[in-house]
This record gives C-alpha cells, sequence and structure tokens, in this order.
C-alpha cells in the first residue's frame, strides 16, 4: 500500500455560517491522506490539492459537512483507486480558544 499524505493545505474561502463567515474570507486548513495499492496507478498530489482549495472557494459551503461529503465525491470519481480517503477541514481562526473543524475517515 502507498498513501500521499498533504498537510497543512492552506488558504482563505468563504466557509461557515455565521454572518462574519459568509461576508469575510478566513483561514482554511486541510490535511489529506490518501492510500492506494498500486504505484502505477497513482494518486496525483497536485490534482488533489487544487480539487480540494478550488471546491472550498468556489462553493463557498455553509457547513463544512458539506465540503467533505462533495470533495470525497469527487476524489472518489478522479481516483477511484483509493481504498482508503482521511479528510480533515479546519478553521483556526474562528474561536480565539480552540481549533476547530470536521474529519472523515472513509474506507473502500
Amino acid at each position: 500500500m502507498y498513501k500521499i499524505v498533504i498537510e497543512e493545505l492552506s488558504f482563505k474561502a468563504i466557509l461557515g455560517l455565521l454572518e462574519k463567515e459568509r461576508n469575510e474570507e478566513q483561514l482554511v486548513v486541510v490535511d489529506c491522506k490518501i492510500e492506494y495499492e498500486d504505484k502505477l496507478n497513482y494518486v496525483d498530489y497536485s490534482k488533489v490539492c487544487d480539487v480540494i482549495q478550488n471546491m472550498i472557494i468556489q462553493n463557498q459551503y455553509v457547513l463544512i459537512e458539506d465540503a467533505v461529503d462533495d470533495i470525497e465525491k469527487k476524489l472518489k470519481e478522479m481516483f477511484p483507486q483509493m481504498r482508503e480517503l482521511y479528510l480533515k477541514i479546519t478553521k483556526p481562526e474562528i474561536l480565539k480558544n480552540a481549533l476547530v473543524g470536521v474529519e472523515i475517515l472513509r474506507k473502500y
């Protein structure tokens, strides 16, 4: 098994349901791990980064859960060879005393 690892993919986006989150971009940080079996049928980490960033920026999700679900679906379509997906989206600046977000782990 092989696993690509993407740590701290960071960018600004509209994400969240609070009024401030709907009107101002905030820092979004994404961690992602994708497991696959065959190095000849690899998963391109640069494409994964582009998909994640572009989907979050373009869709301006209200719920992080919706972003996670949509990204999972898109990545599975693009990379059917995925055997496992770990995806975590955090918003480090929304609360002063906590790092908050949503994560999933899916096995196929």
